[in-house]
């Protein structure tokens, strides 16, 4: 195989693309502390930008909530752009669903955690993600859904 048909994995950029802080109970959350229950939601989203290089997002929402009252709001999209060339059509899914999110985490997480930081709360530690199960578990759910619509007749 020649250097030309090599497979080729580079990050070419890191960054955040957008972040929001929501405290909307401010200030009386902070003259009352209260325990919170924290919910972390999770978002990949990806875009070719030009021959062999795509825009991976990883936005991270993080709330933390005392019962029904919203103590803090993080939303984070953390993006990188990744050159990607001669990995085949088979193998580019799992490079951009798995390798690019694991290597935008970290940056997310820290993102996170100083943000909430920031806002005047103790900061948040994301735990690890296994983006292989994930990745997994969506096309499992795609080829499940393949066969029905597949088999699905038009109506008359």
């Amino acid at each position: 195989m020649s250097d030309a048909q090599q497979p080729v994995f580079s990050i070419e950029k890191i960054y955040v693309k957008d972040l929001s802080v929501e405290v909307p109970a401010a200030p009386q959350v902070f003259l009352q502390p209260e325990q919170s229950q924290l919910e972390v939601q999770l978002e990949q989203q990806n875009e070719q930008v030009a021959d062999g290089l795509y825009e991976v997002t990883l936005t991270v929402t993080v709330t933390a909530k005392s019962g029904a009252k919203t103590l803090f709001l993080v939303e984070a999209a953390q993006a990188g752009i990744f050159q990607i060339r001669n990995v085949g059509d088979d193998n580019l899914g799992a490079v951009i669903g798995m390798l690019c999110p694991n290597v935008l985490f970290p940056y997310a997480r820290e993102t996170v955690s100083d943000t909430v930081n920031r806002a005047g709360f103790p900061p948040v530690n994301l735990a690890p993600v296994n983006f292989e199960a994930i990745y997994q578990q969506r096309l499992a759910q795609q080829q499940a859904q393949a066969p029905q619509t597949a088999g699905a007749q038009p109506a008359p």
